[in-house]
């Protein structure tokens, strides 16, 4: 644990740690929570996850946006804006399906919550990037990021869960969303507060810099095309799980299957974080996403809950891992000037891939045989990972080699 220790004793580092796992709660609680929330609401999963969707592409559209504006301009009033106005807009999404609103009205306030989505994410890793005397443990600190988000994930469903069995399938997401909003905002105010938040600099910017995307650097398109594809499978499996244990009766339980792998990716991720490897990091990625999608595979022949539970445990420890060497990547591939607009780049395909894959996934699992489907989807997504990171025709492919 020395690398944590050494993590935890940067500036602000405690701060930003716990700020970091609070501030993106709703990331966890949001997305099950409104799937089972406007189900209940309209007895429909295919409104559920198309709502789902459309919140996810908000948030993807414009994180891209929000990040080159701190690129520019700092932090301060990107996380201090979204950290006030992402509530309300929790509240409006709330009252708008509790007034019986025609779905598209659903839609709009959906998105308008999605839009303001705290970007505390890209936020972090732009402070880890450049935060003084991080350079030695930095992939450390990029673990911890994923631990903090599978920690999040794991604590999001379990509070779900927790708000549906001590309250009821109607209410009990509505109070799991407005917890959320008030997460989303304590998070995101107090990263803006912090002294590495406010002392935070962007780095130098080259006029190429500022007329072009990040999109542009050499590798960047295949690096996030993989992250997608692993994304979408993510949100396929909690569309599908959502799915089984409510046709078994028991819809309280997806949050307990989620958070079990959750577990597993946590562990995989401490144990990666403290370690040094000699390989490329490019090498390094391929081999996580093809132990990914070895835990995917088997799941859509299961047909139990639980024992779809212990796979995702054990196939879950690849998964940190391979979020943790997607930020490293990213870092790596920025061009100067533009790492916090690189990774709400990240950011956005993550929200978007999640989003896609729980919105399609919900629409499948409304038809017959749909949980075998979407767990089979999930599969194929992860297995185009791995290929896409493999395919000697990207820039991925050249780095690896070159390095």
């Amino acid at each position: 644990m020395r690398r944590y220790a050494e993590l935890w004793r940067l500036p602000s580092a405690p701060l930003l740690i716990v700020a970091g796992i609070v501030g993106r709660l709703p990331a966890g609680i949001a997305p099950l929570a409104l799937l089972l929330f406007l189900a209940d609401r309209t007895g429909s999963y295919g409104v559920g996850g198309v709502a789902v969707g459309i919140y996810g592409l908000a948030t993807a559209a414009v994180a891209p946006v929000l990040g080159r504006f701190a690129d520019r301009r700092g932090f301060t009033a990107v996380l201090v804006g979204t950290g006030l106005g992402f509530p309300a807009a929790i509240g409006v999404l709330v009252f708008t399906a509790l007034a019986d609103a025609p779905p598209v009205l659903i839609y709009l306030a959906a998105g308008l919550a999605g839009a303001i989505f705290p970007q505390l994410s890209a936020a972090l890793r732009a402070i880890w990037t450049d935060l003084p005397g991080a350079a030695p443990v930095r992939q450390t600190a990029f673990a911890l990021d994923a631990i903090a988000l599978e920690v999040v994930w794991m604590i999001g469903p379990v509070l779900v869960a927790t708000a549906v069995a001590f309250g009821s399938p109607a209410w009990g997401p509505v109070f799991a969303l407005l917890g959320a909003g008030v997460a989303g905002m304590v998070g995101a105010l107090a990263v803006a507060s912090s002294r590495a938040s406010r002392r935070w600099r962007p780095r130098p910017a080259s006029a190429d810099a500022v007329r072009r995307s990040p999109l542009r650097a050499a590798g960047m398109i295949p690096a996030l095309v993989a992250a997608f594809a692993l994304l979408f499978a993510t949100g396929a499996i909690e569309a599908a799980v959502a799915g089984l244990t409510d046709s078994e009766g028991r819809p309280a339980l997806a949050g307990v299957l989620l958070a079990i792998w959750s577990v597993g990716s946590a562990l995989g991720g401490l144990w990666f974080g403290a370690q040094r490897f000699a390989a490329p990091i490019v090498r390094q990625y391929r081999w996580t996403l093809a132990l990914c999608a070895a835990g995917f595979a088997p799941l859509a022949f299961l047909g139990n809950a639980w024992l779809i539970g212990l796979v995702l445990f054990l196939g879950g420890t690849a998964f940190a891992p391979a979020i943790t060497l997607q930020n490293s990547l990213v870092a790596v591939l920025a061009p100067s000037g533009t790492v916090t607009e690189s990774f709400t780049w990240l950011s956005t395909v993550t929200y978007a891939a999640v989003a896609a894959g729980t919105a399609i996934g919900g629409v499948l699992v409304d038809r017959p045989g749909g949980v075998f489907a979407a767990l089979l989807l999930a599969a194929l997504a992860a297995v185009l990972a791995w290929a896409t990171a493999a395919w000697p025709g990207t820039g991925l492919y050249a780095k690896e080699v070159s390095s």
